[in-house]
């Protein structure tokens, strides 16, 4: 007897008297966005209940809360860069027990479909379909294909922040495995938000050796400067095309990343690149946006134009083992704000305004 009430309590830290009232950040609407409470849900075979520790503000939240999301019909719980403390688990899940701190993505991909088998699960229709969204919450529930796939115990030596940059971390690793970098380069990377800053960190963790961040805030080319840029632009005082033309002794950048999001940076980045260069279209552009190909430079010139999108399990275990090897210094300065859960819309106004790069949101 005492034995099964042993393992009872290995599987649950919430008692289901404790369920009281917990609260979730729900949008209904663009800009109306509400704390709302629930119970936090029993977890079924194969799930995890997750009291999250931290949840990070990210662009597609923003863009989100802005206009709406199609992978995300509102009302819709928001967040999906997390990490936290196991409460509870379903039947079958053996890898964890209650109380052990975890970090995850919010997807993971079938195995078994025609893209899956051929080693683009980023573009599994599962991926999005079954995104886990509200992590902007109390609890948030984990579904099993996420915990089957894509959940880890989280190392001791890293923070709840840190560890929530997962996620994130996961889309610069698929990006730079496509962009094939070298050190011998010299790469441009156009945007200086937090996606770019990533970029900035991996790529100077792997050696390459002149990375040039271009952007308008200061702050923000401040923090580019803090974590080893070799030059940054501020493109409202300077003229980029210049600075391009100039990098590899006049030949300009072997690598250009397009990291805003923009019409102007795509067509731009086609410009700068070098002959023989490569340009990755990270930032993804509103739907019905077009961006005019000169089809003579990009054949004579031999140009490759790759344009990642999420990310893939491999992809996933390599930001997994850089965060977890401490082979990424300075990730925890992209974290520069916080904010009670109680506190979201003051989050929004923050990214509206520019003002922080990624909030971290304790409940």
């Amino acid at each position: 007897m005492k034995s099964a009430e042993a393992a009872r309590h290995k599987r649950a830290l919430l008692a289901p008297s404790d369920r009281g009232k917990a609260r979730q950040a729900v949008l209904y609407a663009p800009g109306r966005l509400e704390l709302r409470d629930f119970s936090p849900p029993r977890p079924g075979p194969g799930e995890l209940l997750v009291k999250i520790e931290c949840a990070l503000s990210c662009g597609t939240d923003l863009k989100t809360y802005r206009r709406g999301h199609p992978l995300f019909p509102m009302p819709t719980p928001l967040g999906h860069e997390f990490s936290g403390v196991i409460v509870e688990l379903g039947e079958g899940v053996e890898r964890f027990e209650a109380g052990d701190a975890v970090m995850a993505v919010p997807s993971a991909p079938c195995g078994r479909c025609f893209l899956c088998r051929r080693g683009q699960e980023n573009l599994c229709a599962q991926v999005a379909e079954r995104i886990v969204a509200g992590a902007y919450a109390d609890y948030l529930l984990l579904p099993a294909h996420v915990v089957g796939r894509h959940t880890f115990k989280k190392p001791d030596h890293i923070s709840f922040e840190t560890a929530a940059l997962l996620e994130p971390l996961s889309c610069v690793f698929h990006a730079l495995e496509l962009a094939h970098t070298r050190s011998c380069e010299a790469a441009l990377i156009v945007g200086a938000g937090p996606f770019g800053l990533l970029h900035l960190i991996v790529l100077k963790a792997r050696g390459v050796r002149q990375v040039v961040v271009a952007g308008r805030r200061s702050n923000r080319l401040q923090c580019a400067r803090e974590l080893g840029a070799d030059q940054v632009v501020d493109v409202e005082r300077e003229e980029l095309a210049a600075v391009a033309a100039r990098l590899n002794g006049g030949w300009g950048p072997d690598l250009v990343i397009e990291a805003t999001g923009l019409v102007a940076g795509w067509e731009q980045a086609l410009r700068w690149v070098r002959r023989g260069g490569r340009v990755i279209f990270f930032g993804g552009c509103q739907p019905g946006t077009v961006v005019p190909l000169d089809t003579r430079r990009m054949h004579y010139d031999n140009l490759t134009l790759v344009a990642p999108f999420h990310f893939r399990p491999r992809d996933v275990l390599a930001a997994l083992q850089a965060l977890s090897g401490q082979g990424l210094p300075g990730l925890e300065r992209i974290i520069d704000a916080r904010r009670r859960l109680d506190q979201l819309p003051e989050v929004f106004m923050l990214l509206e305004q520019g003002a922080a790069l990624k909030c971290a949101i304790i409940p």
